[in-house]
């Protein structure tokens, strides 16, 4: 599972008669649903916004967000689930409630397999469920790693089903494979070096920011690349992605700002003034190659495995014990109308003030980490936090929706260096959702998760603010305000 990755693009032309007929046979199925988490769906999110066709990402164990993916156009919708190594919770919940839908809604056991589509390991858990619900199962590639696999029937087969023409992406990768081959004039290994040499030197705070070129989401897809690549052994590239170039980042010698796109040179970024010290430019499928490239060697100058995640499990040992034994006693230190705060000891009582101690705490190395376990769709004014919260520190910050970021810069959190801070949104939920034939619900599990992540931080030495909103729009207003007046 190491270098199979850099001739993914070769292998996946023999995918291309089975997307075409998959495309085919589910014609009827229109809307596609992508069940999934960490690497393995971001590389199909990010080509399909590119691209411009429609895909609903479900990545999420929020109850509020998988009830509203089930009720919609469930008639017309193929579940794409994909796991690496097929014992995801994530995944494996997400398909329980599609199937048992799908049954409440009429369909036999044969018609409701139609419905699916399972990539994933061959002989994994998640693939005999596949088989034992009469799904399609397209075997994943065993020599590539789920964040490595972007080019691999990951991020394909969603795509395809979504209407994107993937051989383009294939070909984008092929037009690059032989510069990544020399020694000269190489931009994989160009830009591996530059950010192998920044960290050794420093700069271990990598922006990431569009130029403005249509690479939709690209960033979120960087990001969890960079982060659980090179975080761990108490080292690693931290990735900071800009929503748009004028917003608030991090600044100061151990900053390396990249930029990314398919046209605009290094310099030429608009909308604010940002110039990055590198901009790499190019199609999808080349920047997909290119990064993995890069990833991987700056993994090996920083001296660490880019290929394994050695400290990944720790959150979900945490949260397997919870959903056995139950959720910690907690109780609020502190409550200010829709806000209950969760806060380590010596923070302030009131909501500013504790924001305020966990930015201010930040040391001359640290960086804030805002982890949101909310509907990303439904609560997406709470990515506004970053931008609050980093006008406030010139130290970096970075935003997570929760669980995804678990499978992505989770392994930084717990693995690079011990030098962050957490804000942790949790929300109260209206009506949970059970996971059909497990003892927990989707609410249950998305609270386990949460406090199983908090346990795990807290472990290390790290603080963590929780601040749970009671009502979710009314708190997260109050929170975008509070994160304003740090600024005044």
């Amino acid at each position: 599972r190491r270098l199979g990755w850099v001739d993914t693009f070769r292998r996946s032309r023999e995918l291309l008669p089975l997307l075409a007929e998959l495309r085919a046979e589910l014609a009827d199925l229109d809307h596609v649903v992508l069940a999934g988490t960490g690497g393995a769906t971001l590389a199909a999110e990010v080509i399909t916004r590119t691209l411009g066709r429609p895909l609903t990402v479900l990545d999420s164990t929020d109850p509020g967000r998988v009830r509203a993916a089930l009720a919609d156009r469930l008639e017309r919708t193929v579940v794409v689930a994909v796991g690496t190594s097929g014992g995801t919770v994530e995944t494996d919940s997400l398909l329980r409630a599609y199937r048992e839908a799908f049954l409440a809604a009429g369909l036999t056991e044969e018609e409701a397999g139609r419905h699916v589509v399972v990539v994933t390991d061959p002989d994994s858990p998640l693939g005999r469920t596949a088989v034992d619900l009469g799904a399609v199962v397209v075997p994943a590639d065993l020599r590539v790693a789920g964040r490595y696999a972007a080019l691999s029937a990951f991020g394909l087969v969603p795509a395809a089903l979504a209407g994107v023409e993937v051989v383009e992406l294939l070909d984008q990768a092929e037009a690059l494979a032989d510069a990544l081959g020399r020694d000269r004039d190489n931009p994989g290994l160009a830009l591996g070096a530059a950010l192998g040499a920044a960290a050794i030197g420093g700069r271990d705070t990598v922006v990431l920011v569009s130029d403005g070129t249509g690479l939709d989401g690209l960033g979120d897809w960087i990001e969890q690349l960079l982060a659980e690549s090179t975080g761990k052994a108490g080292r690693g590239l931290l990735p900071v992605v800009l929503a748009a170039p004028d917003d608030p980042g991090p600044t100061g010698p151990d900053v390396l700002t990249v930029s990314y796109g398919g046209a605009l040179a290094a310099g030429a970024v608009p909308g604010g003034g940002v110039a990055p010290d590198l901009a790499v430019t190019g199609p999808l499928g080349a920047q997909f190659l290119a990064w993995e490239y890069a990833t991987a060697l700056a993994g090996v100058a920083l001296g660490v495995d880019p290929f394994d995640e050695p400290d990944g499990a720790g959150s979900t040992e945490h949260t397997s014990r919870i959903l056995a034994c139950g959720p910690p006693a907690e109780r609020p230190s502190f409550t200010v109308g829709a806000v209950e705060a969760y806060a380590p000891a010596g923070a302030p009582a009131d909501l500013v003030g504790a924001l305020r101690w966990l930015v201010e705490g930040l040391g001359s190395d640290g960086y804030l980490a805002v982890l949101a376990y909310l509907d990303r769709y439904a609560d997406a004014d709470a990515a506004r936090l970053r931008a609050r919260l980093a006008g406030a520190t010139a130290r970096p910050v970075t935003f997570g929706w929760g669980p995804r970021y678990l499978h992505s810069t989770g392994q930084y959190h717990q693995g690079g260096p011990q030098v962050g801070s957490y804000l942790q949104v949790t929300g109260t939920i209206d009506a949970d959702l059970p996971v059909p034939d497990r003892p927990y619900s989707f609410g249950e599990l998305q609270a386990a998760q949460a406090a199983g992540d908090r346990q795990a931080l807290a472990g290390r030495g790290r603080p963590v603010l929780r601040l749970h909103l009671t009502d979710r729009a009314e708190g997260v207003a109050q929170l975008l305000d509070a994160a304003g007046r740090l600024t005044t």
